[in-house]
């Protein structure tokens, strides 16, 4: 039987009933996570660029890339909590992560938000959508790819465009619209840095002094060659692993057209367990994407257990069931298969309803 609009209504009600009570961050578990994964993270570098064994490297460059990752997605949380729900957590997110790998939250707070906005979901005012399904496979390769030159994309923001833009006003429009927001969509432009706010001036200076230090110190021979390599290495492969993971959030099938609620949770996607691997390539929650859709608000650490709820409440017909994949490979050949058939569009190609 066909759904309709009313379905999906009826499930994000039933949903909240059901969840209602998981609503509540708790800062605990966010605080323990981030410095877990922060001591994983530089650890595993500072072990990776000073070992003599390549096992040992091998094994502790894994071990920082994942937690580098895991760690990073916490941007993530960041656009969906309130700061006196966990007291400081932005502050020690951005001195601990953001700031040292230049990707401050000020990337993604008031970005984000706008993928959930309902009449922008899917169209061509959404900052993280792209009618991927319809590219060809070799350009669909090329946006997985791409991701690993974030690295340096990032530096050359904060090492050069940054301090230029404070000098030439025009520059600096230029960074804050175009340059400030981690997106996929390049045609999307910031609406909401025309005011300034200290604390994203403060992240932007922070991450400019930073880039310059670790430049300075790499020149002048303080800080050897093999610890900068090694960390953009580590940052390259975490920033793959995250673009393959965004190929399988959604199916990405919309051209542009305004979607319907149930369209835009069934273009989602979980991959729930079994698959414990989803745990490692989906960090901090993002795993259940189609359930994060459904109820924005519910807390990363929760998703697990309100995934479990609904499975369990909802009848096997409920569209819930239907946005689940196996996992990471088995949806990543699903979308190459698709594109294979499909009619394609020019790359960054959309057809926009607006």
């Amino acid at each position: 039987m066909a759904k309709t609009a009313s379905d999906s209504v009826s499930l994000t009600r039933q949903a909240y009933a059901l969840t209602d009570d998981l609503m509540t961050p708790n800062a605990a578990v966010y605080w323990i996570d981030l410095l877990v994964s922060a001591a994983l993270m530089w650890g595993g570098f500072l072990l990776a660029a000073t070992t003599s064994s390549l096992a040992i490297g091998l094994v502790a460059g894994l071990i920082s890339v994942l937690a580098l990752y895991r760690g990073l997605s916490f941007i993530h949380e960041l656009t969906h909590i309130r700061d006196d729900e966990a007291p400081g957590f932005r502050v020690g997110w951005n001195v601990l992560v953001g700031v040292p790998l230049m990707t401050p939250s000020l990337m993604y707070e008031g970005v984000h938000n706008v993928h959930h906005v309902k009449d922008r979901f899917g169209t061509a005012l959404d900052p993280e959508y792209l009618p991927l399904s319809r590219y060809t496979p070799l350009s669909l390769a090329g946006f997985l790819f791409v991701a690993l030159l974030a690295p340096i994309g990032v530096l050359i923001r904060s090492a050069v465009l940054t301090p230029l833009s404070f000098l030439v006003p025009p520059l600096r429009r230029f960074v804050k619209q175009r340059l400030s927001a981690l997106v996929i969509n390049p045609d999307f432009v910031r609406e909401d840095m025309a005011r300034v706010r200290p604390a994203w001036l403060f992240q932007d200076i922070a991450c400019w002094l930073w880039s310059w230090a670790v430049i300075a110190a790499t020149v002048a021979g303080w800080l050897p060659l093999r610890f900068v390599l090694t960390g953009l290495a580590i940052f390259s492969l975490a920033t793959f692993v995250n673009q393959a993971r965004t190929l399988v959030a959604h199916h990405w099938d919309n051209d542009g057209g305004k979607m319907s609620l149930d369209e835009q949770f069934l273009d989602s996607v979980n991959v729930p367990p079994p698959n414990l691997a989803s745990e490692l390539w989906a960090p901090v929650g993002l795993r259940y994407h189609a359930l994060h859709h459904l109820l924005p608000k519910l807390p990363y650490h929760n998703l697990g257990k309100a995934h479990a709820r609904l499975a369990q409440a909802l009848t096997p017909d409920s569209l819930y069931h239907r946005a689940s994949q196996k996992g990471l490979f088995e949806a990543l050949t699903a979308l190459f298969r698709r594109v294979a058939v499909k009619p394609v569009v020019a790359e960054h190609g959309r057809h926009a309803a607006e």
